[in-house]
């Protein structure tokens, strides 16, 4: 996303570690998302995206392993999904998913950048991204992402200036990535009607990725300790405030034995804290929503953004 670009115009604080509150007096948040997206450029996912020995293994090997970590741990995700995965998944695939207790959001139609489209253009997909899942689960997805690939320009994913209004009138709940707080937040679109989209926390430093499979090609070093080291320390800093923990998981990334032993070993740590609330994204939305409606809680303010000759906004 262009920074500051179609992004917001309040000033609104966030919520004070005091004022926090999570579901039967839970003392900290802890969301998974699992992101299914293969893309390698803003093109989005092709032929060749599908067919390499990464989405192979991780569709074929790396998914069902995780899902088992998960289980044994007892813990709930969100599954981030391009259209055209589900479609390469399969209705039968993504019901079990989902009958696991986690939950399945839209990530695209095929994890494409979508910055340069037009408004009719980009809404046109969102409808057959939306019909092409709710095909195969039902009923539509509540939540939208649009999390980075690895080419990505900006770590925190690309939209355009007209994607959170397009997402509101398609009927979505929440957006699934947002950097501007640690804690749901509303990505307000409309000064005057107060018009809002509720955005969870994203930040590219819990991403598996980013560790995992950076450089692609060259050294093939991996940073596998230091994303653990990072897991560790960000959850332990907001479990003590009461606030909320957020991590990406990639099954052609983390799906490896070694990579998953150390991931098993972070999240059974975490899952051993008293008063940890494991939900998925639209049980955090709807909290949120109930807790704090944008309608009441929202302090907007003219924003003193101002747009300089050569910035990037």
């Amino acid at each position: 996303m262009p920074w500051k670009q179609g992004y917001t115009i309040s000033d609104e604080k966030s919520l004070a570690d005091a004022d926090l509150r999570w579901p039967d007096g839970r003392r900290c948040c802890l969301a998974i998302t699992v992101d299914l997206g293969l893309a390698r450029s803003g093109a989005g996912i092709g032929a060749a995206d599908l067919t390499d020995d990464r989405a192979r293994f991780g569709l074929a090997e790396g998914l069902p392993l995780l899902r088992g970590l998960l289980a044994r741990l007892g813990l709930r995700a969100t599954f981030a999904v391009p259209a055209v995965i589900a479609e390469v998944l399969g209705g039968a695939a993504l019901r079990g998913i989902a009958a696991e207790g986690h939950e399945i959001a839209a990530h695209g139609l095929c994890q494409e950048d979508v910055s340069g489209l037009a408004r009719e253009e980009e809404r046109a997909r969102i409808a057959r991204a939306t019909d092409i899942l709710a095909g195969h689960l039902g009923a539509p997805p509540a939540g939208w992402f649009s999390l980075p690939r690895q080419a990505d320009p900006f770590a925190g994913g690309t939209i355009s200036p007209h994607t959170m209004d397009l997402l509101l009138a398609a009927g979505y709940a929440y957006f699934g990535n947002g950097l501007a707080d640690d804690i749901p937040h509303y990505w307000v679109t409309d000064f005057a009607t107060r018009r809002a989209m509720l955005t969870l926390p994203y930040y590219y430093h819990y991403d598996d990725q980013f560790f995992l499979l950076f450089p692609d090609k060259g050294t093939g070093l991996e940073h596998a300790d230091a994303l653990a080291r990072n897991w560790r320390a960000e959850f332990a800093a907001q479990y003590r405030r009461g606030r909320y923990f957020h991590m990406t998981l990639h099954p052609h990334a983390i799906g490896f034995g070694h990579r998953l032993r150390m991931l098993e070993d972070v999240l059974t740590e975490i899952a051993r804290q008293p008063g940890l609330w494991n939900a998925t994204g639209t049980e955090i939305a709807l909290h949120w929503r109930e807790t704090w409606p944008a309608e009441t809680s929202l302090q907007l303010k003219p924003s003193i953004w101002q747009d300089h000759p050569g910035s990037l906004s």
